[in-house]
């Protein structure tokens, strides 16, 4: 059944992959086993597929969409058992910056692989970054910009996180970066896809 939810999943078929979870759950399976064994597998492996060009932006979209779906029926179950996510990640487009649609592939793709996201929308001023990275006591910062005119306010948010005594690592990703760029502005991690930005958080969580 768990691979059936897996296949339902990377095809995006929200509908079924409601009714397998349901079933899943009417049958007495745990929470967790569902939960890792079903949505996070079937993500990671469309993640895996991402990444070798297999499928594209439009299905992980749905893709994510019906994971959300599901997260939506099982976080209260999560929750109630007290099964912690695997960290918390506070993510956004930078100030100036009023693009998202990647920044939302990365975060969906974070909450599909375990993780609590705190979303801060597009456009969002460093002072905003360090209250949500305190509150939530966050793991990661992960910080989106499709503009070479908005790049730049990256390093005035990992400044602002530094004067603030946050020592919470940073992940940088969008159209315009580079790696030797991210390091430049002293980023600890560089994700030129939503993939990839799992692999990177995760190895920054270790």
């Amino acid at each position: 059944m768990l691979e059936a939810m897996q296949e339902a999943l990377m095809g995006g078929r929200k509908a079924e992959v409601e009714i397998l979870l349901d079933r899943a759950l009417a049958e007495g399976l745990p929470t967790r086993r569902i939960l890792n064994e079903g949505l996070i597998a079937g993500m990671e492996k469309l993640g895996v597929l991402f990444k070798n060009n297999e499928v594209f932006i439009p299905e992980v979209l749905v893709a994510a969409r019906a994971m959300n779906a599901a997260l939506v029926k099982l976080e209260p179950l999560l929750i109630k058992e007290g099964i912690e996510p695997k960290g918390c990640v506070v993510i956004g487009t930078v100030k100036g910056d009023l693009h998202d649609i990647g920044k939302n592939l990365v975060a969906m793709m974070l909450k599909g692989a375990g993780f609590k996201i705190v979303d801060l929308g597009a456009d969002v001023a460093p002072e905003k970054f360090v209250e949500a990275a305190k509150a939530h006591q966050a793991n990661v910062v992960a910080l989106s910009a499709l503009l070479t005119t908005t790049m730049v306010q990256m390093k005035t948010v990992i400044s602002a996180l530094q004067t603030a005594g946050l020592n919470v690592p940073v992940i940088v990703g969008g159209a315009p970066l580079t790696e030797d760029y991210a390091g430049q502005i002293g980023a600890r991690g560089y994700a030129p896809d939503a993939a990839s930005a799992v692999d990177v958080v995760r190895q920054l969580m270790t």
